[in-house]
């Protein structure tokens, strides 16, 4: 008996461990509601819970909710699980919810969700653990929108100005883990939440590295001073050696972005498809990916995210097709003696961007195109080209979402100063289907939209779509029970083993 319960603490005290990771910057404010900084959302992500959230393939599945049902295309009822508590101990319930909701949309409050429930009617609580939310109209993103951390009303409802609020830096969630230490511009420690309402990590701490320079970060991992790391595909096809393979176990997968090379579609330049087109047909993606990522990426055939229900797998870019490329290019009057120019816009702090407009005018140059590259400051590249529309064409990247919202970049209406539709985008048929796919409820019946709006904006080439660049993710092997999935290694962190320290 005694040999078991030695034996049982020695297992418990090999898993029992602290998961090292760094950050590069301070968090601004660790609440799901004010976040805007990848930091802060990162650890907002440990602490912080929303009624629903992606499920390892990206689909919506129950968190702090523990059902729910669409009385009519309007109205969404909600049931929140009964047994969930917050850090401090005190309960989670309906009223955390409705409060979450009035702080988003409060006047005095700056958060960059207000626009997410521009079409909530009005959300009322039925019971401590039910709430009714009314849309405006059908809504497509009547779950995803409450994907959102809540946060707790016991915490903030006497705050005079939760902007500013201490708890911003001392968070209290209903997360699998609390925040136990965090100084400016030092290590940040979670520890374990005990009373966790779902499955309770193994884990028990995670530690934050404090390191501002990648490369310092990039050898604290080859020394195993972190557990965990992003490579970049020189990193993982020149750099590493036999000694890291045995350390590490190295996870690839695509990323939620692509690269473009964007025209500006109100210059006379760019008005015909078919000088799209011959650009298009000049440009060797492949041999773009391979030069810029070791052929760490894909082709990039369309503006929605691969393997999502937007993703339309029939719509495939052309090929490079030198000949048919000077034979529009002929057509449309230019030749040697008159050669089609144009200048690229990007920006200065995105090493990546400039050796694609280097690649791009070398490539184009073989058809007799002639490309100037014009490389900005970021925040005059925004001001100066970007909102005034003061480009030909630009080279720059967007973040993909595995529920895609078309209208921002590609409705006629988002054109505007400030939009997002800075390419000036218009198609009546691509409207359409978007303002159709925002009040379509049913989602087998919003893909096969999505999927139209696809195949529409890429024939039309308002951009090339050129690569979706892979993610590059290492892990200690000491770390057990990881497995990739559609949305990244971290759907099942709460089933992590670290085997040893």
């Amino acid at each position: 008996m005694k040999f078991i319960i030695v034996l049982c603490l020695f297992i418990t005290a090999m898993i029992s461990s602290t998961l090292n990771l760094s950050l590069s910057s301070n968090p601004s404010r660790i609440n799901p509601i004010l976040s805007t900084d990848s930091v802060s959302s990162e650890i907002g992500s440990w602490l912080f819970n929303g009624l629903f959230k992606y499920d390892k393939d990206g689909k919506v599945v129950v968190d702090l909710a523990s059902s729910y049902k669409f009385i009519d295309d309007v109205t969404l009822e909600i049931k929140l699980k009964k047994n969930v508590k917050w850090h401090d101990g005190k309960s989670f319930s309906a009223h955390d919810v409705l409060f979450t909701y009035n702080v988003i949309h409060n006047p005095k409050i700056y958060t960059p969700l207000t626009s997410s429930y521009k079409k909530v009617l009005s959300l009322t609580v039925k019971d401590k653990y039910t709430i009714i939310i009314k849309y405006k109209e059908p809504f497509f993103k009547a779950l995803e929108i409450w994907m959102v951390g809540i946060i707790p009303k016991h915490i903030f409802e006497n705050e005079k100005d939760i902007m500013t609020s201490v708890y911003n830096k001392r968070p209290i969630g209903t997360g699998p883990y609390k925040l136990k230490e965090l100084k400016i511009s030092q290590d940040i420690t979670l520890e374990l939440n005990t009373d966790y309402f779902s499955k309770i990590p193994k884990i028990e701490k995670i530690h934050y590295k404090f390191v501002s320079d990648p490369t310092t970060s990039y050898y604290m991992l080859k020394q195993k001073q972190l557990d965990m790391g992003t490579l970049t595909p020189i990193q993982v096809d020149r750099q590493l050696d036999e000694e890291f393979d045995k350390e590490f176990n190295i996870y690839e997968k695509q990323s939620f972005g692509y690269g473009y090379l964007g025209f500006n579609l109100k210059n006379k330049k760019f008005e015909k498809k078919a000088i799209r087109e011959a650009i298009s047909l000049a440009i060797n993606r492949q041999e773009i990916i391979d030069i810029l990522f070791f052929g760490h990426g894909k082709i990039c055939h369309g503006p929605f995210l691969p393997g999502t229900f937007a993703f339309n797998p029939n719509t495939i870019t052309p090929l490079q097709n030198i000949d048919k490329s000077k034979a529009l290019l002929r057509t449309l009057g230019y030749n040697k003696n008159n050669p089609f120019e144009f200048e690229v816009i990007t920006n200065a702090n995105n090493p990546t961007r400039i050796n694609l407009a280097q690649i791009i005018q070398y490539q184009l140059a073989k058809v007799g195109i002639k490309m100037k590259i014009r490389v900005m400051e970021w925040q005059a590249f925004l001001n100066t080209v970007i909102h005034p529309r003061k480009f030909e064409s630009i080279i720059m990247g967007w973040s993909l979402a595995l529920m895609p919202d078309a209208r921002s970049i590609w409705h006629s209406s988002s054109d505007t100063n400030g939009g997002f539709n800075f390419v000036g985008y218009s198609n009546k048929k691509v409207d359409r289907l978007i303002e159709e796919g925002e009040i379509t409820v049913n989602r087998e019946k919003l893909g096969m939209i999505y999927k139209n709006i696809f195949d529409e904006i890429a024939s039309d080439l308002p951009y090339l779509f050129l690569y979706v660049p892979n993610s590059i993710t290492s892990i200690n092997k000491d770390i057990k029970n990881v497995t990739p999935a559609l949305i990244g290694i971290m759907h099942n962190q709460e089933e992590w083993i670290k085997i040893k320290e």
